[in-house]
């Protein structure tokens, strides 16, 4: 009998212990943090990070596998027509921007040249009109200032094309296109007719 007692009290004793750690969860990234390489679809996924929202939640939305929608994003599979239809009308873009397939094919590394981090403070402070734009910084990992600084633009400007979306001229969309590596009509998508 004793030795039940002290099997009841040890087992009460770790109860204490570990009832502080209870309920707290185990703490999710909203997003994984993939290698750069593994992004297939850097414009589908620059547009859900902008808009915040998760690929099982895409997934959901569209009645489909969280792995599917996974899989077109770091994989580069392209969806059936009728959830390509249904995946644009959710996101509010034309099929050639979001799967795109000639960019998916391509899919290449863009080369920073020094660590830069992207502020939280850019997006949730000011409205962001250019969602693919501001996307690809958060894809990336890269601040506004730095892009701004390696494009060879003022900060200032970039920033306009961010939140105003405003179109800068042929030649500094020459230069993004060549920094992102990502065609100038799908990186200034949201600016309006190009």
């Amino acid at each position: 009998m004793p030795s039940n007692q002290q099997e009841t009290h040890n087992i009460q004793a770790w109860s204490l212990i570990n009832r502080k750690y209870l309920g707290q969860g185990v703490r999710v990234k909203r997003f994984r943090r993939p290698k750069r390489s593994q992004i297939r679809n850097r414009v589908l996924l620059a547009v859900l990070m902008a808009k915040d929202i998760k690929l099982s939640r895409l997934a959901e939305d569209l009645g489909i596998s969280s792995r599917s929608v996974s899989a077109w994003v770091y994989e580069g599979r392209i969806p059936s027509n009728n959830n390509i239809d249904r995946t644009c009308r959710l996101l509010g873009y034309p099929p050639h921007i979001l799967f795109n397939e000639a960019l998916i094919r391509q899919s290449p590394i863009v080369c920073q040249p020094t660590p830069s981090r992207f502020m939280k403070r850019s997006i949730t402070s000011s409205p962001r009109s250019n969602v693919i734009l501001t996307g690809l910084c958060m894809v990336y990992d890269f601040s506004v200032t730095d892009v701004s600084i390696w494009i060879g633009v003022h900060p200032g400007t970039f920033r306009k094309w961010l939140h105003s979306s405003h179109l800068p001229t042929p030649a500094l969309q020459e230069k993004a296109e060549a920094f992102f590596r990502i065609p100038r009509h799908i990186l200034f998508a949201d600016c309006g007719t190009l």
